[in-house]
């Protein structure tokens, strides 16, 4: 299915993210007004310090004026490939580099309002780097077992859902291919 673009208006563009309106019409022949975010794509990063722990951070997310369980993740910049944004990411939120990444797949977090994409991947052979936190970014670095951040998921401890999905796709994939 395709809807046929009848006009395309840019209500805002913020830093980062664009609020579009299209009249379209659709297969069944309704013409219709959608509204969505236009992003540019992010990464998701699983960072595997050895076969039973991970990183996980605890970062300030002011929409939801709390502390929140997340992933190290990030937005794509202008012509930035996933894998570059996803090492930048790691080291600039984490505070390591990696030696092994696999790509996990791509999640579609919100597709009912925006077309955001995210490439998860998993990071492997962990070295220490400099920190290279975004002044509105705060974030603390916890070093989490494999079993502990499964529970969190189950607690509810740990809610966003590109944390949840890519630590189900690094535990699904580690299951498959580094079976002792």
């Amino acid at each position: 299915m395709n809807a046929k673009i009848n006009n395309r208006i840019n209500i805002h563009q913020g830093k980062v993210y664009s609020l579009i309106k299209e009249n379209v019409t659709l297969d069944n022949g309704i013409t219709t007004d959608m509204e969505f975010i236009e992003h540019p794509g992010a990464t998701a990063i699983i960072p595997m310090l050895n076969k039973t722990r991970i990183v996980l951070l605890n970062q300030y997310r002011h929409a939801l004026r709390k502390y929140i369980w997340e992933i190290p993740a990030g937005t794509l910049d202008l012509r930035e490939s996933a894998m570059i944004c996803a090492k930048r990411e790691l080291i600039e939120e984490a505070g390591f580099s990696a030696g092994q990444w696999h790509l996990l797949g791509e999640i579609t977090p919100v597709p009912g309002y925006s077309n955001e994409r995210i490439h998860v991947f998993l990071a492997k052979d962990l070295q220490p780097a400099e920190r290279h936190l975004d002044k509105d970014e705060i974030i603390h670095v916890h070093e989490v077992e494999c079993e502990e951040a499964l529970h969190m998921i189950r607690r509810g401890e740990i809610q966003d859902a590109k944390s949840i999905a890519g630590l189900f796709l690094a535990f699904d994939w580690l299951e498959k291919n580094e079976k002792a």
